[in-house]
């Protein structure tokens, strides 16, 4: 089973810009309404500490590997839960220069594994939505 979640924004700065935010680990706390805590090293390979809040829901702690890092573009995750193939999570970051001052930022989430269908990820959905719109604003500041 497999379901996914995709969302996006444009913010009106230059993708430098949002990435320095996005890659700021250490501020995560002081901005980030979605993901509470984000640490380690951002490179392919090396095990993240992640902790998210969905809106009504708990925190849940996990620690995801870096599956890929291209320096403005593009960061990609992938957790699972206990053991592969019962719930993962790739969770994608991407920016896109529009070539006119402004950043498309794009946020994904592809879920799979045999625990998927008993998820209800609207409260994730949202959550991405909060941290796209609290990203828009950090970046347009």
């Amino acid at each position: 089973m497999t379901k996914e979640i995709k969302t996006e924004v444009t913010i009106d700065t230059n993708p430098e810009k949002v990435w320095k935010i996005l890659t700021n680990l250490s501020e995560y706390p002081n901005w980030n309404p979605f993901i509470k805590k984000l640490e380690g090293n951002l490179k392919i390979g090396e095990k993240l500490k992640v902790v998210i809040q969905p809106e009504n829901s708990s925190k849940m702690k996990f620690n995801p590997r870096v599956l890929e890092y291209k320096e403005g573009k593009i960061l990609k995750w992938k957790g699972k839960f206990i053991i592969n193939g019962l719930f993962d999570g790739t969770h994608n970051f991407e920016l896109i220069d529009n070539k006119n001052g402004t950043t498309t930022f794009k946020q994904s989430e592809i879920f799979k594994g045999i625990l998927v269908r008993f998820f209800n990820l609207n409260n994730t959905k949202k959550g991405f939505e909060k941290m796209n719109a609290e990203l828009k604003k950090q970046s347009e500041k």
